[in-house]
């Protein structure tokens, strides 16, 4: 028998028995929730009015300013263009800055949070580019100031696009929680390595992985149903929910020009 072999049957007499393996993955399953969401709390404070403004600072935005846009747009694209693990790794001096340490939520937090805003911003600058510049033009019209201009013409208009790109990107963070376990951060990932591959329990393995798929499968679901509900289902029904828009920044200017 092999060395290979051997260190493989030892390791196997040290499997986590089924019976024990949900009270392994459930509290790991807990974990991994508490970061995806704390990141995507994070994510859509930060990226949608990031997104926003990068958008309306291009050529054709509520204010265009090439240079800002550039610069911001520039920024963007690397934290878009690293692989996680390799961004985990590189900002491990912010992480500690930051949280105090490099392992646990905490410090998965940080890098997560970085590649969420990066991605999350490029889905909402997409998402406006849909928007009909025709919409924009009415709410103009209308006396709408910037903010009410983007809160309903641009951001009220894309609200189907961006619950759509809500759901990729927290299925991506799933994803990166699941690479943050190799610094320790808790959640299925870290069980994943540490009994699964470590150890070679391939009963953890499975389990993890189904979890996995089980997860991301309810965040897809919940997400196109969400996707559904908002997107109208005729060019009148749009419309209609438009002018509603409209009429209330209306209502919003006229308040704001009457004296008190």
């Amino acid at each position: 028998m092999s060395a290979a072999t051997l260190a493989s049957a030892v390791l196997a007499n040290n499997d986590v028995p089924l019976a024990q393996i949900p009270a392994l993955v459930l509290p790991a399953l807990g974990e991994t929730l508490i970061m995806v969401g704390i990141v995507m709390a994070i994510v859509v404070v930060v990226g949608v009015p990031l997104g926003a403004i990068i958008h309306n600072l291009a050529r054709d935005g509520l204010f265009p300013n090439p240079a800002l846009h550039s610069a911001l747009s520039w920024i963007v694209s690397v934290g878009r263009s690293l692989p996680f693990l390799i961004l985990m790794v590189a900002i491990i001096p912010f992480t500690r800055l930051i949280t105090g340490t490099n392992i646990g939520i905490a410090a998965a937090v940080v890098p997560m949070s970085v590649a969420g805003i990066a991605f999350f911003t490029r889905i909402v600058e997409n998402s406006l580019r849909s928007v009909p510049p025709s919409l924009v033009k009415v709410a103009k019209a209308s006396g709408g100031s910037s903010f009410q201009i983007i809160r309903t013409a641009q951001l009220g208009e894309a609200v189907p696009s961006l619950i759509g790109g809500l759901t990729i990107n927290t299925i991506a963070m799933i994803e990166y929680s699941a690479i943050a376990g190799t610094i320790g951060a808790g959640g299925i990932g870290y069980v994943a390595i540490t009994y699964g591959y470590q150890r070679f329990d391939n009963q953890v393995m499975l389990a993890t992985i189904i979890i996995l798929v089980a997860l991301v499968a309810a965040v897809q679901l919940v997400g196109d149903a969400l996707v559904r509900l908002t997107t109208p289902h005729s060019s009148t029904a749009s419309d209609r929910r438009f002018a509603r828009r409209v009429a209330r920044i209306d209502i919003e200017s006229a308040n704001a020009a009457s004296p008190v």
